[in-house]
């Protein structure tokens, strides 16, 4: 099933993408769950591949990881248009896919953004403001934690997957107990996997 090109689902999908924009603490691939929830298990606008391709694509492509965000709408326009098949439509219900999912997710959080870094600048000492800059740490883990348990249970294979969950294990701790960096870990899994090992 795909999405009905009516103004009706254009408006819900904008909607549900700018609330999720305001709770996109730690970025926006945090709300990928809600997001899969939304189009994959509720409206079944997206199909599990098309959704996790999208996540998969943009992470691959160099830039902002927001650009998963692009890829949905762009999948979801697709649909809605009938597929690559469908022709010019199609194509342009994709480019307005694009268009309402990345608008919907960026403006709310940049206006929040923009007045509450003011207004936490001006009040930079007050301890309700340090407090929550502290307090938000956990939940940000948390829901990357939540967008990884989702990619990774796709695969449902744990028995052939074993080395996967404990290259990730590893380099969590690795992460959280050294000051190795980031891209040397990057670096070691890219040339796991070119060997074949991951």
């Amino acid at each position: 099933m795909s999405m009905a090109p009516t103004l009706a689902n254009w408006i819900d999908l904008f909607i549900h993408f700018a609330t999720l924009s305001l709770l996109a603490v730690g970025g926006a691939i945090t709300t990928a769950p809600d997001m899969h929830r939304y189009l994959v298990t509720q409206q079944g606008w997206l199909s599990d591949a098309q959704f996790n391709a999208s996540i998969a694509l943009s992470q691959a492509a160099p830039g902002p990881n927001v650009l998963f965000v692009a890829l949905v709408g762009w999948n979801l326009g697709l649909n809605a248009g009938g597929g690559p098949a469908a022709g010019w439509p199609a194509w342009g219900l994709a480019l307005l896919g694009v268009g309402v999912t990345m608008v919907a997710t960026l403006l709310p959080s940049s206006v929040l953004t923009y007045i509450a870094t003011r207004w936490a600048q001006r009040n930079r000492e007050l301890r309700a403001v340090r407090a929550f800059k502290t307090g938000m740490a956990p939940i940000v883990i948390a829901l990357l934690v939540a967008t990884g348990w989702l990619l990774s249970a796709a695969h449902d294979q744990p028995s052939r997957d074993w080395p996967l969950w404990l290259l990730t294990a590893v380099s969590t701790l690795l992460v959280w107990r050294t000051r190795i960096h980031l891209l040397w870990l990057l670096g070691a899994g890219a040339l796991l996997g070119a060997l074949g090992l991951a």
